[in-house]
């Protein structure tokens, strides 16, 4: 489960967003191969173990080192586990020799167990060490990046990855900050520094969520990775086999929704406008869009981190 929210009660902490409505969509053959792309703290994953049969086997990758310690705990001969930026799904796959799979799923953005650790940098109600890697053996802090990006480049983050109205106002803080040699290393430096740029907010959001939102984007190239794993599905998808992706905000659900509309429909054609031409007799759909659904009421009421998921599943022809 992946979004920024209201920090939990402990009961509440680790919840699976979507949980079986994920895994009753994607398993269509209980003795199939099957890859859970995002283990998390393998909520998903354990699901799909109970439901496959003993033929069964399940492959799971996470970039995060903690999570690759939490899969310790599961004890079946039917389950692997690697450690791997989703976006490199099919490179495991291969060297675990397997072609296709009957399905995938993806959990995409932050987990609930990165938010709920200081230390990790992911949330603006918690103060630790600006870091925000989900893989936190590689690649650059945010702490890092506002070290030397520019006010234009912090600026267009917050604009493209968060929406954020005040993106320039707060860019130019943190970059004043930094020249004034306090830069901004710790996330309740920068939640604090936030709130004084933001001047108004819709109610019940903390004006440092866009913020946040965008630089953990931005570090963890999570829209690039996205995009990078999609172009990697129909090769590694047998027909018959389903995609599962849960999405928390709608960059991601954007690239999802057109991925699986540019393979399950035929281009639009204006056909009002001179010289084009029509549809191509040769296109033929390579996914069916299977179904779009939000939790349900009852799900987002005991666990609000769920209130923005959507669940696109789609099939191989």
């Amino acid at each position: 489960m992946r979004s920024h929210a209201p920090m939990p009660s402990a009961e509440t902490a680790h919840r699976t967003v979507l949980l079986h409505e994920a895994v009753d969509h994607l398993i269509t053959n209980p003795d199939g191969v099957y890859l859970d792309a995002t283990f998390g703290r393998g909520g998903h994953s354990r699901e799909i173990l109970r439901r496959l049969s003993p033929a069964g086997r399940l492959i799971a990758i996470d970039r995060d080192p903690q999570a690759i310690e939490a899969a310790a705990q599961i004890h079946d001969a039917r389950f692997v586990i690697r450690h791997a930026p989703f976006a490199e799904f099919a490179r495991v796959l291969r060297e675990q020799g397997v072609a296709q799979v009957d399905g995938l799923l993806f959990d995409l953005g932050v987990s609930s167990p990165q938010l709920d650790q200081p230390e990790r940098g992911f949330s603006f109600r918690a103060d630790g060490p600006l870091d925000m890697r989900m893989d936190t053996s590689s690649g650059q802090t945010v702490a890092e990046y506002l070290a030397s990006a520019s006010v234009d480049e912090i600026a267009t983050v917050l604009r493209d990855y968060g929406n954020e109205r005040a993106a320039v106002q707060i860019a130019k803080k943190i970059v004043a900050r930094r020249e004034a040699g306090a830069p901004v290393t710790r996330s309740g430096e920068l939640a604090a520094l936030v709130a004084t740029a933001v001047k108004s907010r819709e109610p019940g959001q903390d004006p440092a969520t866009r913020t946040f939102q965008a630089l953990r984007i931005h570090v963890n190239a999570e829209l690039a990775q996205i995009e990078a794993a999609l172009s990697q599905v129909l090769a590694c998808l047998k027909p018959g086999g389903r995609l599962a992706v849960i999405s928390f905000h709608s960059l991601e659900d954007a690239l999802v929704k057109r991925y699986i509309q540019s393979h399950s429909r035929a281009p639009a054609v204006d056909r009002r406008q001179p010289f084009v031409p029509g549809v191509s007799a040769e296109f033929q759909p390579q996914l069916k869009d299977v179904l779009r659904m939000r939790p349900s009421a009852a799900e987002v009421s005991g666990n609000a981190r769920a209130r923005s998921a959507m669940l696109r599943v789609a099939q191989r022809i």
